[in-house]
């Protein structure tokens, strides 16, 4: 709200060339967030993703959580006035592996009664099969 305001007056005192600067800088901080939200779900999802590998079963409750997450990634990363998106297939993958050892160490918490360590159960599912399925369900 402060760099609305702060807009408003460089514009009302005719100083085009910061508005202009301080609005890229609004911009960065907007797609920030938007990125901020997709690793975040991304992290959520990968974890349901490898318990439920780890495990050779699921729960509705992780079905749930991994609905929701997938649903939340598609929303964040669609641009609704402009159309497209903010990642790329490219950049999204890239933003999994990134979340992946967090979605890991959280897995190990929950999985199997939190009696193995996370290399322990990364050892027992396959990364890149948990990346491409959490990538088939956002891209679906």
């Amino acid at each position: 709200m402060e760099e609305l305001l702060e807009l408003k007056d460089l514009l009302l005192a005719g100083n085009i060339n910061d508005a202009l600067l301080l609005v890229e800088e609004m911009t960065e901080m907007s797609k920030d967030d938007k990125l901020n939200k997709i690793f975040s779900f991304g992290k959520i999802l990968v974890l349901h993703l490898i318990k439920q590998a780890a495990e050779k079963r699921t729960t509705r409750s992780w079905d749930l959580s991994i609905a929701n997450a997938t649903k939340e990634i598609q929303r964040t990363n669609k641009r609704r006035k402009t159309g497209g998106i903010y990642l790329t297939k490219e950049e999204l993958r890239e933003t999994l592996e990134d979340a992946y050892e967090l979605g890991l160490k959280g897995a190990a918490k929950e999985a199997l009664d939190g009696k193995y360590e996370a290399e322990e159960i990364a050892a027992m599912v396959d990364q890149i099969a948990i990346i491409d399925q959490a990538m088939g369900l956002i891209w679906e």
